[in-house]
């Protein structure tokens, strides 16, 4: 069933944990992210995002995404992830209920214009906006970290400025899984949230332990980015079946859809939200 985004992530600020937010790439692995859903009472945000909508096209994601969750009992939110201008425009005509306005490759005061027009035709519809704030590397790059982290009082002024109901910041995370993987800045974490005061999302999160996880959680992160973890476990799944051997398609898939609903109720552990899900079978 798919509920109010908001409602989420403040019952998740109030009861200390986070809830997870995940990428389909196919019809498997938007099954394997409902099914972790609801095997494991777990509320969980079905994340279009920036690798399926090059492939098949936001419209046909988003039915997809629909034809598998929307029957489901499990609590879900449809979320556009990593959203330039034109496609969350889109994503609200096509009914979700929270979407990721990408504007932090903009000047910070393009990004705070641009961003707080999105919100203000967001809100007329009901829909919810994530923003992002500091630059978030892929794992292989070399990067000077003091110029990727978000800047303390830029987050105050851009949350003031814009309105977002929650934002996206660096703090040592990459996209994908780092080899050499650099600390959390927890004090930061916490400064932001103190001089914003709402809730914090971390992408990136394939590449953080579970005590990093429980740290950030603690000061204020109540949304989890995850996406290469689970990949990896659909691959291996996949793998396994063709290395007995020529296989049925279907046969790999099913085994990439049951390694992924389990990597997928392991994060939902870390986050803290395993049963917090109101609605049963």
């Amino acid at each position: 069933m798919w509920v109010d985004p908001m409602s989420l992530i403040r019952e998740a600020r109030q009861g200390g944990y986070a809830v997870g937010a995940f990428n389909m790439h196919s019809d498997e692995t938007t099954q394997a992210l409902v099914h972790a859903a609801e095997e494991s009472a777990s509320p969980v945000f079905l994340q279009v995002g920036r690798a399926v909508v090059p492939h098949m096209g936001l419209s046909a994601a988003t039915a997809m995404t629909r034809r598998v969750a929307d029957d489901s009992y499990a609590e879900l939110v449809l979320h556009l992830d990593h959203g330039p201008w034109g496609e969350c425009l889109e994503a609200i005509k096509l009914g979700f209920s929270s979407i990721m306005y990408d504007g932090a490759h903009l000047p910070f005061k393009e990004n705070i214009a641009s961003t707080r027009r999105i919100v203000e035709i967001a809100h007329e519809y009901g829909v919810i906006v994530e923003a992002e704030l500091g630059k978030i590397p892929d794992a292989d790059e070399k990067v000077d970290w003091s110029s990727y982290y978000t800047d303390v009082d830029e987050a105050e002024r851009f949350v003031a400025e814009t309105g977002v109901d929650t934002l996206a910041i660096s703090v040592g995370i990459v996209h994908g899984i780092p080899g050499d993987p650099q600390p959390l800045d927890i004090p930061r974490i916490e400064r932001i949230r103190d001089v914003t005061g709402v809730p914090l999302v971390l992408h990136g999160a394939s590449g953080l332990s579970e005590e990093e996880v429980k740290a950030a959680t603690a000061v204020g992160v109540h949304k989890f980015n995850a996406d290469t973890d689970l990949r990896l476990a659909f691959r291996r799944g996949i793998e396994n079946v063709f290395s007995k051997g020529d296989r049925q398609l279907e046969e790999a898939l099913a085994e990439g859809r049951d390694l992924m609903v389990a990597a997928t109720i392991e994060k939902l552990g870390h986050y803290g939200c395993l049963g917090r899900s109101a609605v049963r079978a």
